[in-house]
């Protein structure tokens, strides 16, 4: 490991990143560096232009893709090496506002019914259940678990923060019986070495394996049962407040897109196509 690349790291230890974005920042440096055939910290404004230019345009690369890249820019260069960001000038980027394609309560219980796996099916019950994130199900560690509050602890989610989601009772009654065949001693859901948690890309494929199976075809990951989650317990009646808490949302605004994809008022709407006085839905012929 290079000098520059472990003083990158430390910079980023010290400021709280998780090793998720640590990973995508060095990667994505080191990427550019290859590029070029040069250490990054000699590469000029002018190159670091032309690979975001080519990223986009040649690559084509996914917003989010794009996006990482220049936060990691931003870093290595504004607050690595303090070079000012108005001499470097890496173009801002937008906001992203894309809603997410939500599974039916009909179509999650086909997906959890494809799952012959005791261990597979329970993961993704208990991901649906208490609308977790694929790091915070995969994290989850057998004392977690509270019967007696029917609480899910959820330690060190997204921005550092511990916080409680609800046990669903049918959940309960699913992990006691994988418990008695599984017994994981420490991470509920171990990977090949039991003190050791299921790595993410594993349960992603166990979602995708699972969803194709079920036949579903509605875009998006294991992240859509957390979406499914929101939507659901709103359309149930749960208050805004009390869903950002269990979703550890920083922020009473992420919560709120799901105000969008809900289908609770929906049914209740008269379109107004439906106040005209027209024929009855033949074709005129």
């Amino acid at each position: 490991m290079t000098i520059l690349r472990q003083k990158m790291i430390n910079a980023m230890k010290l400021r709280g990143f998780s090793e998720r974005t640590q990973d995508s920042y060095v990667m994505a440096i080191a990427a550019m560096a290859r590029f070029y055939k040069e250490a990054p910290d000699k590469i000029s404004k002018e190159k670091v232009q032309a690979y975001l230019l080519q990223l986009w345009d040649t690559q084509k690369l996914s917003w989010s893709s794009c996006n990482v890249v220049v936060s990691a820019l931003r870093f290595f260069y504004v607050q690595l090496l303090g070079i000012q960001e108005m001499r470097l000038w890496i173009p801002p980027r937008k906001v992203e506002s894309k809603l997410p394609e939500i599974l039916s309560k009909e179509e999650v219980e086909r997906i959890l019914s494809a799952l012959e796996n005791p261990k597979h099916r329970t993961l993704l019950m208990t991901t649906y259940a208490g609308g977790l994130r694929v790091s915070e199900v995969v994290n989850l560690q057998v004392k977690d678990i509270d019967s007696q509050r029917m609480t899910i602890r959820v330690k060190q989610g997204k921005g550092r923060k511990d916080r409680y989601t609800i046990l669903s009772r049918k959940l309960l009654v699913q992990l006691r019986d994988y418990w008695k065949i599984q017994r994981p001693p420490v991470y509920l859901f171990p990977g090949t070495k039991l003190n050791e948690p299921l790595c993410r890309q594993s349960a992603l494929l166990i979602y995708h394996k699972a969803k194709s199976k079920a036949g579903i075809t509605k875009e998006g990951g294991i992240h859509s049962l957390r979406h499914a989650f929101a939507t659901h317990m709103l359309e149930a009646g749960v208050d805004l407040r009390t869903i950002q808490l269990m979703m550890g949302h920083s922020s009473i605004r992420s919560t709120m897109r799901y105000l969008h994809v809900t289908s609770k008022h929906m049914g209740t709407i008269i379109s107004p196509l439906d106040l005209l006085d027209l024929p009855d839905g033949r074709l005129l012929q």
